[in-house]
């Protein structure tokens, strides 16, 4: 059972064994007697109580762990051999005979306060990466410029997350050297001479007291060496070289740390460039009309979940912006082992600012699917008695040079009269064949919403013109709707019915608004067309493909005198006393008794009965 002892190092309390302590003392009593009582005495020998403080802790797996002879042999080692500071021999005879490890320079990323113009990031980041600091300044110049002062942002949080190198051990840390007691004795007595010189002759006295008690330590250093036992010293360098496993394993492990290294560089570049680039397209989208992610438009959401775009907006931008600024953190946090925590009340701030996002976003989505359920039309219909069977119907577009932007949805903009104005191009039309002996339209408005009701109301608001003048009809390109209407596919569809043995001619601008099922689809336009039943057919054209013949089929089924007829008017079957017609006009069946018509307009029974009354 051994005794342990309650120590506080550099502020910092130990648990450590009673044999531990012993050796640990013995060293720093011997190293305190390696310099004189000179300004500065103190100030080393703090940092060097701080510095051991540092490797203990990074050796300690908890608080209740006991400190061992293994663990002060390996902060000696680090720190420098107790003989080249002692005089004295009695440290010798306890040396261990065993292997021992030393750890090459590793920096580490401090803000370098001392030769700084704000916090220090820039000359830390220049120790780190081995470079002259106005190089850095430059490039956090360009980001602030080039990234819409988002280099200010990441500054800002490096200002917060790097620590400040205050002790000298930190200090040296920070330059990438080893963190001994003559490094430290070297930097302190770097600080005392860039004192001196800073402050005046008033100090020289002081800083030459200083180099007298340096050059003391020097002879003792020197008279040391002269009393080492060298077969001593030779068993323990032995003792202390690495195995060639040691070797391939450190050799390993470095590659390890490279990988490592590669990839916190890597995610720090894709988390900052994409959160770089995230911002930017937040500012951008302040100053757009219609912002698409996607399928999904910023300002549909907004709509439907009467939400303010800006809203919409930001949450979006906390959705992708933060996994992005932790992914930028993480990154940071591989490459810098000394990376100051951001504490777990910003991490469950920012986990719950994120959650909150995506609960935002879930609503909004959800209350804009529900926007589109229900379909709802508005109806008109015209008859054009000026047109009959034996006239020409000229069909054109009307133009406007403000309407003939081709966009796939609504625009705001303006008139020529100077008013704001919503427009859309969702304009269909189609031509169809009809028995009346004089024309008509009909005008099918149409938008959704989440309810019937809702929908009727909006596609009662859309405002849609057409025009007749004589025997020219002009169609509007453009539909319109109110500025504070909210945008649910408002569309039209035009439907022109024309008597058969009426003559068309299609503008060839109508090409892009009649639909796949119109007529015009199967013919061309700028021709004067024929209408026929459920056809067009082209009077002036070289190479007319429509003939009365075009697929026909005239077959008898038995000897009953029932006949089956297949063109391209429809489909009628018919035998001696019974009548069945298929066409565009509708269902049309007759019996000795009854005859029945089903079309547009309706069902219709007529029996023999009804007649005679």
């Amino acid at each position: 059972m051994n005794k342990t002892v309650n120590i506080n190092l550099a502020g910092i309390f130990f648990h450590i064994d009673e044999d531990a302590y012993l050796k640990l003392q013995r060293y720093l009593e011997a190293i305190k007697r390696s310099f004189t009582d000179s300004q500065g005495r103190s100030e080393i020998i703090a940092d060097i109580e701080s510095r051991i403080a540092e490797l203990f802790s990074e050796r300690m797996i908890n608080d209740k762990q006991v400190i061992g002879n293994k663990q002060v042999e390996e902060v000696i080692v680090i720190m420098g051999q107790p003989e080249d500071y002692l005089v004295d021999d009695e440290i010798f005879e306890d040396e261990p005979q065993q292997k021992t490890y030393s750890k090459g320079p590793s920096k580490k990323l401090f803000r370098d306060t001392q030769s700084s113009y704000v916090g220090g990031v820039s000359s830390g980041l220049a120790h780190y990466f081995g470079m002259d600091a106005i190089w850095i300044r430059i490039i956090w110049l360009v980001l602030v410029i080039g990234g819409f002062g988002t280099g200010i942002l990441i500054y800002i949080l490096l200002w917060i997350l790097v620590p400040e190198a205050k002790t000298t051990s930190e200090k040296i840390l920070m330059t990438g050297e080893n963190v001994t007691i003559s490094n430290i004795e070297k930097k302190i007595r770097d600080g005392f001479d860039s004192v001196s010189e800073t402050l005046g002759p008033n100090f020289q006295k002081a800083g030459d007291k200083l180099k007298e008690g340096f050059e003391t330590a020097s002879d003792n250093f020197s008279n040391s060496v002269k009393n080492i036992d060298v077969n001593k010293s030779t068993s323990r360098i032995k003792s202390s070289s690495q195995t060639f496993f040691d070797t391939i394993a450190n050799i390993f492990t470095f590659i390890l740390k490279m990988f490592a290294k590669f990839i916190g560089v890597l995610l720090m570049i894709t988390g900052a460039a994409g959160f770089i680039a995230t911002t930017v397209a937040f500012i951008a989208f302040s100053f757009m009309d219609r912002v698409h992610l996607g399928n999904t438009d910023f300002l549909d959401m907004a709509d439907a979940a009467n939400t303010p775009l800006w809203l919409v907006s930001l949450l979006f931008y906390f959705l992708i912006g933060i996994p992005l600024l932790l992914l930028f953190y993480l990154g940071l946090k591989i490459l810098i082992n000394n990376l100051k925590s951001i504490g777990n009340v910003a991490k469950f701030t920012i986990l719950g600012v994120w959650l909150l996002a995506i609960i935002g976003i879930s609503i909004v989505g959800a209350r804009q699917g529900l926007s589109y359920s229900e379909k709802a039309p508005s109806i008109t219909n015209e008859r054009l008695v000026s047109i009959t069977k034996k006239d020409t119907l000229y069909l054109s577009m009307r133009t406007n040079d403000t309407y003939d932007r081709d966009y796939h949805d609504f625009k705001t903009t303006f008139n020529d009269d100077g008013d704001k104005i919503t427009f859309g191009k969702n304009v269909k039309f189609k031509i169809r064949s009809t028995r009346d002996s004089v024309a008509r339209i009909k005008v099918v408005k149409m938008a959704k919403n989440s309810s019937f009701e809702s929908a009727k109301q909006l596609a009662d608001n859309i405002s849609y013109a057409y025009e007749l003048n004589g025997n020219e009809l002009l169609l509007d390109n453009h539909i319109l709707i109110p500025n504070d209407d909210i945008r649910r596919d408002q569309e039209v569809e035009i439907t022109i019915y024309l008597p058969i043995g009426t003559t068309l001619f299609a503008d060839k601008d109508t090409h892009r608004f009649h639909t796949r099922d119109c007529l015009l689809s199967k013919t061309k336009e700028d021709h004067f067309l024929e209408v026929l039943n459920g056809k067009l057919k082209c009077i002036d054209c070289d190479d007319n493909s429509y003939n009365d013949d075009d697929f026909e089929i005239d077959v008898n089924i038995n000897n009953d005198g029932a006949k089956l007829k297949i063109n391209s008017e429809g489909l009628k079957v018919s035998t001696n006393t019974n009548s069945l017609e298929i066409n565009e006009d509708g269902v049309k069946s007759q019996t000795d008794n009854v005859e029945v018509n089903i079309d547009e307009d309706g069902i219709k029974i007529t029996s023999d009965k009804n007649k005679e009354q």
